[in-house]
């Protein structure tokens, strides 16, 4: 009987249907959808984004490396390793060479600053070009003694093409003012400015003297017959044993893919909670739609439509709007994906195309079609419910979704769906897990803090209170209301930018905890041990403390318990930490620990006797890395010597503290004759001072580098700030959607609310006093919404504190305060706008319309 009813559907019927039934409330139907519009928006503009930019890492790859081949290393090669260099350079066509390190350089004005230089031997870039103002600079610091200094420094220091630079002890002339080099992108020129200079000049600075910590870079554009993949897999283990690390076109594209790609896909969860806030709107919307829509229904049913016929007619009503939504939405997305390449240009070494991508396009309409049909389904299933009679009846029985079979089989394709979509975006089963559990956690803590909300209103009313503000309040609850979704959206996006600046507060008050007057703020390294009294001598004639000096030793591990490197690499079933065996770090010693570590297993030796083994310390996450314990032996080569020692203690150590931190820690009396350079702290009052004592000890002893906590703290801001401008500007999406839905939630009940003013009126209520009454209630509705959503952003910041940047908690409430005063504030002026036609009807209209 039920499959004679489906061929007996005459579809061109259904359409017709629903096409007639729309005439009337198509503006209000299109604005049921508009909230999806603004989800597809997100999306597709993130999706051509992604598209875009692995188009442009797929072109542009030779440019992020510069060379067919990069080999670098983090210290000068031996003859060994050279013959390795001295082999790739016969296979190429051109070779050049690069020296990076950090070192202080002095401006014009005296001004002095820690960059990144570069010292430049050869042709390189051979693909891409140095960017420099004016164009020629890039060619013509070269041939002379002139220098690339990277744009923000030109601007932080005012310095001009032609004025000088001084590089260690040697004088250059600015060649040009340096826009872009290869792989470089804003961020990294922030946190790392580059001074490009001759390499032929380097020895003169006096900066790459025993013990400076220099990077060695080699460039080679290949011959056309040679494969740069190839070459460096059969060169592999001399590579390993040498440990030289390379970079070729294909490492690097997938390499930076991977980054951007992770970035693309965080963005994209992002816009989807967007359009999941979106689809429940909907949902809520057509819902309220049906409700209205009741006594049609009924007519229809009682002209014979049966239920199932019923059901189709509005199913096609949404599959309609739904497409009208996606491809709109689709087209507003292409139109922001002009926009983004400007926002996130500082994040990406390349330059980001912004062509139209139509598998985007694609994407998001089949995306947006099918999660508004979703969605929708929920509140369509009750169409099956009405029946014939409630032509004749006041209401009608609610749908119940839980005594509903086909509910719940709704609800299953929901959670597949965000499921299913989550893996596509992320890593593994863990995370899609963890994604999926924690949306529907922050949509049933907004679900269920609303619902207390509005169940603490009703349970405790304030009768006492104003008649206007008792009514705005109960207009929280009137029948046809959205109080529980407007919270879940606004929330949610106020949840968003809460988080975002509790946050950033976080970091901030973190850096600047260890900025606070007991607490260093400067740091001088690479002094030489022959230089280091003097250094010492230095500070105090300035009248400043030396609050810390620190030798730091470059050690390499060889063996843990016997097993070398070699061991591993020829027997796989060894179980050692393979990474930690033959890299270099750094280490100290010391006799006594300092006030920011301490012993939480085994027992600390402060000195070691003459022929005695050493009892060294290792920090507790380090040693659980390399998998260590108590009593194993370990042994070190330290610039040539063989020291054996033995894990003595492990130690928790405080790293917030701005101080010369090590994992491991060596006891007095055994590598302190090693080739070591020094580290000293001390404290400078204000700016002036901080100048001053550069200046002096970069005139004097220009090998040492000096890092200012202020200056870290400047970047460090305005890195949050960038990285603060991408979430929020994928936060307004939500926020957006929240408003979009309390724009549809207005003119969905606006004619109960002229209703409800004719009433008012025709009691003696004055124009005044019903404005009034509106803008208490989205008051009310806004600052439920924001506190929801601050009360989540709080939760979501503690654990964050706790658990993943292990600080104390001390939120901004002031700055939580003033969000919410900004939302609710947003909101009464969107609910009065949209509302501002409702005191102007007439009562007779409306009294006519009813009878």
């Amino acid at each position: 009987m039920r499959s004679a009813n489906l061929q007996k559907v005459d579809f061109r019927w259904i359409f017709r249907m629903a096409w007639r039934d729309s005439r009337q409330n198509r503006s209000r139907l299109l604005l049921f959808i508009s909230s999806v519009i603004i989800g597809i928006a997100a999306l597709v503009a993130i999706y051509a984004f992604g598209d875009n930019l692995a188009r442009d890492i797929d072109q542009q790859a030779a440019t992020l490396v510069g060379a067919d081949l990069e080999l670098h290393a983090n210290r000068e090669l031996p003859d060994e390793g050279q013959h390795v260099v001295d082999s790739i350079r016969r296979l190429s066509v051109a070779s050049s060479a690069e020296q990076r390190f950090a070192s202080m350089v002095v401006f014009p004005d005296g001004g002095t600053r820690l960059v990144q230089v570069r010292a430049l031997e050869g042709d390189y870039p051979y693909y891409g070009k140095l960017e420099t103002v004016p164009e020629a600079a890039a060619r013509t610091f070269r041939a002379h003694r002139g220098a690339l200094v990277d744009k923000t420094l030109m601007l932080q220091f005012g310095a001009k093409v032609g004025d000088s630079l001084k590089v260690g002890e040697l004088m250059f002339e600015i060649a040009g003012r340096l826009e872009q080099a290869p792989g470089q992108s804003g961020i990294s020129a922030t946190v790392a400015p580059a001074v490009f200079i001759p390499l032929e000049y380097l020895s003169a600075t006096g900066l790459n003297q025993k013990g400076s910590r220099i990077n060695y870079h080699y460039y080679f554009r290949l011959e056309e017959r040679v494969d740069a993949d190839a070459l460096v897999s059969q060169l592999d283990s001399l590579l390993e044993v040498h440990r030289i690390g390379y970079d070729t076109v294909a490492s690097r594209k997938q390499e930076t893919g991977r980054v951007f790609s992770d970035l693309s896909k965080f963005l994209s969860l992002v816009g989807f909670v967007a359009l999941l806030l979106g689809c429940i709107g909907v949902s809520s919307a057509i819902h309220i739609h049906i409700k209205e829509k009741l006594n049609s229904i009924a007519i229809l049913r009682c002209l014979g439509v049966s239920s199932h016929q019923a059901f189709l007619i509005y199913l096609v009503q949404v599959l309609g709007l739904g497409m009208i939504g996606s491809v709109i939405g689709a087209a507003a997305g292409t139109v922001i994906q002009q926009v983004l390449p400007a926002v996130f240009s500082d994040f990406v070494p390349v330059t980001i195309s912004r062509g139209v991508s139509w598998a985007a396009i694609a994407q998001g309409i089949g995306l947006g079609v099918w999660i508004s049909l979703l969605f929708a389904l929920l509140p369509l299933l009750g169409i099956r419910r009405i029946a014939p009679l409630n032509t004749l009846r006041l209401s009608f029985d609610a749908h119940h979704p839980a005594r509903d079979k086909w509910s719940w089989v709704v609800y299953g394709l929901i959670a597949l769906f965000v499921v299913g979509y989550a893996s596509l975006q992320l890593d593994g089963w863990t995370q899609t897990v963890v994604f999926s559990v924690g949306i529907a956690l922050a949509f049933a803590v907004l679900y269920a803090v609303a619902s207390l909300l509005v169940w603490l209103v009703r349970r405790f009313f304030p009768a006492s209170w104003n008649y206007l503000w008792r009514q705005g309040l109960s207009n929280l609850f009137r029948p046809n209301n959205q109080t529980i979704i407007l919270v879940i959206a606004i929330g949610l996006g106020t949840s968003f930018i809460a988080t975002l600046l509790l946050v950033q507060h976080m970091l901030i008050e973190r850096v600047s905890l260890s900025a606070s007057e007991h607490q260093p703020n400067m740091v001088l390294f690479d002094i030489q041990s022959s230089q280091k009294d003097a250094v010492a001598g230095l500070v105090k004639q300035q009248g400043l403390p030396v609050l810390d000096e620190v030798p730091i030793v470059t050690v390499q591990l060889e063996a843990i318990n016997g097993i070398t490197a070699d061991d591993a690499r020829k027997d796989s079933t060894i179980v050692v930490a393979r990474r930690a065996l033959g890299r270099e770090f750094r280490v100290t010693y010391r006799s006594e620990l300092s006030d920011s570590e301490k012993i939480v297993a085994g027992t600390w030796t402060g000195t070691t006797a003459p022929g005695d083994t050493a009892r060294i310390s290792l920090e507790e996450d380090y040693a659980r890395r390399i998998r260590v314990k108590l009593g194993d032996k370990l042994l070190f080569n330290v610039q040539g010597v063989r020291i054996p020692a033995v894990v003595g203690s492990f130690r928790e150590v405080d790293w917030n503290r701005v101080q010369t931190n090590f994992r491991l820690v060596f006891p007095a009396g055994v590598i302190d004759e090693a080739p070591q350079f020094h580290v000293l702290m001390t404290r400078v009052p204000d700016e002036t001072v901080s100048a001053g004592l550069q200046q002096a000890v970069v005139n004097r002893f220009p090998n040492i580098s000096i890092i200012d906590l202020g200056l870290i703290l400047s970047v460090l801001d305005d890195i949050l700030n960038k990285i603060g401008f991408v979430i929020r500007f994928m936060g307004s999406f939500s926020i957006l959607t929240g408003f979009v839905v309390l724009v549809s939630s207005v003119m969905i009940s606006k004619y109960q609310r002229i209703r409800e003013s004719v009433l008012l009126r025709t009691l003696g209520a004055s124009r005044k006093q019903i404005l009034a009454i509106t803008a208490l209630e989205y008051m009310f509705l806004g600052a439920i919404a924001a506190f929801t959503g601050v009360i989540l952003a709080l939760g979501s910041s503690w654990a964050l504190a706790v658990f993943s940047f292990e600080v104390p908690f001390v939120p901004d409430m002031v700055l939580m305060l003033i969000l919410i005063l900004g939302v609710t504030a947003l909101t009464v002026l969107i609910g009065l706008a949209n509302s501002r036609g409702i005191t102007r009807r007439p009562p007779l209209e409306v009294l006519r319309k009813d009878a």
